[in-house]
């Protein structure tokens, strides 16, 4: 064995068990709003006491963590911590990227490690109904900000004539739409076109029948239990999926459904993570982020559903074209990539 080798692999197993351990503090701040409250200024532990109503000797450890892990900083001279600008945007500010709340949705699934674990010996699926509810509200708390930031300035617009036809007066399908955040984005925007949500999981339905009588839009946008193989309605100049067809047991399915749902020039949103068709192009954080969601959330719901697919996180744009092309769908493009996602328009 090369000694420095040895090392160099301990350090990144410090590394990333500190990370594993801290995820847990982070998701205690989110909560309590800690972040919030350490971005009205810097505090000592003592002074950030009597802001939170907390108490000081949590705390402390709490502010020492976290300023070791690089999400808070401390001023030695005065005994004080603080957030950055640019911290504060990604965990405190409500129309930042809320990176928080990714942590919840980890806490969230690894709470079913000994049912994956043991779904690893049996073959068996863990459906995303059978998860914590930290993993459908931090889902949406965290994949909400990208969307918001994307789908109305960006990707829609990339989208051959679909603005034009939803200012006009669209009809739009969201299938497997969750707390139906991509919903009411799509509502908001185009204030002339009607939204139909649909989404297996009952609970996250109806938590978005309540955000959206909470908006004011229930006249516009519906929500219905559903999968994207059954949920009704024709005729839809646009039918959008946000990064679930990969978890789903019949991916290929959901796709002719689509086909048939669509009126004779609609097209298909389709937004997937981004993924190389090549294993060891994925083989970075990104992915690594992305397999470990996926062993735990999308391969078992796959599994977990008939139609015999189960096409993980990380399948790829050949994967994808191929379930478009099988379902008769004719004209495929990537219209817009980010860091993240792969925006798809399919086409009759």
């Amino acid at each position: 064995m090369d000694q420095d080798n040895v090392t160099a692999f301990l350090e990144r197993f410090v590394s990333d068990l500190g990370a594993t351990g801290a995820a847990g503090s982070v998701v205690i701040g989110h909560r309590l709003g800690l972040y919030q409250a350490l971005a009205d200024g810097p505090a000592t532990p003592e002074q950030f006491a009597e802001r939170t109503g907390c108490h000081q000797r949590y705390l402390t450890e709490w502010l020492c963590g976290q300023a070791a892990g690089g999400y808070v900083d401390y001023d030695p001279a005065t005994g004080t911590f603080s957030l950055t600008e640019e911290q504060a945007y990604c965990l405190a500010d409500p129309e930042g990227p809320n990176l928080a709340a990714a942590f919840r949705v980890v806490l969230g699934y690894l709470r079913a490690e000994q049912r994956i674990t043991e779904a690893f010996r049996t073959g068996e699926g863990v459906g995303w109904h059978e998860h914590d509810e930290d993993v459908f509200i931090g889902c949406d708390a965290f994949y909400r900000p990208g969307y918001a930031a994307e789908l109305v300035r960006t990707w829609i617009p990339a989208l051959d004539g679909i603005d034009a036809k939803l200012s006009a007066a669209g009809r739009v399908a969201d299938l497997g739409c969750g707390l139906g955040s991509t919903s009411l984005l799509i509502a908001e925007a185009y204030p002339r076109t009607t939204v139909s949500g649909s989404d297996y999981h009952t609970r996250s339905v109806e938590l978005a029948r309540k955000k959206a009588a909470e908006a004011g839009v229930s006249d516009r946008v519906s929500f219905e239990v559903a999968t994207a193989q059954t949920f009704t309605g024709t005729g839809y100049d646009l039918v959008a999926m946000f990064d679930c067809l990969h978890d789903m047991g019949d991916p290929l399915g959901a796709a002719r459904r689509v086909r048939r749902a669509l009126a004779p020039d609609g097209t298909w949103l389709l937004v997937e993570p981004a993924a190389s068709d090549r294993i060891e192009d994925n083989l970075n954080p990104v992915g690594r982020l992305f397999y470990s969601g996926s062993t735990f959330l999308c391969v078992p719901n796959g599994l977990s559903q008939p139609g015999g697919y189960a096409l993980g996180a990380q399948a790829g744009e050949t994967a994808i074209r191929r379930i478009a092309t099988e379902a008769g769908f004719t004209r495929f493009r990537k219209a817009a990539q980010t860091g993240f996602n792969a925006v798809y328009e399919i086409r009759p």
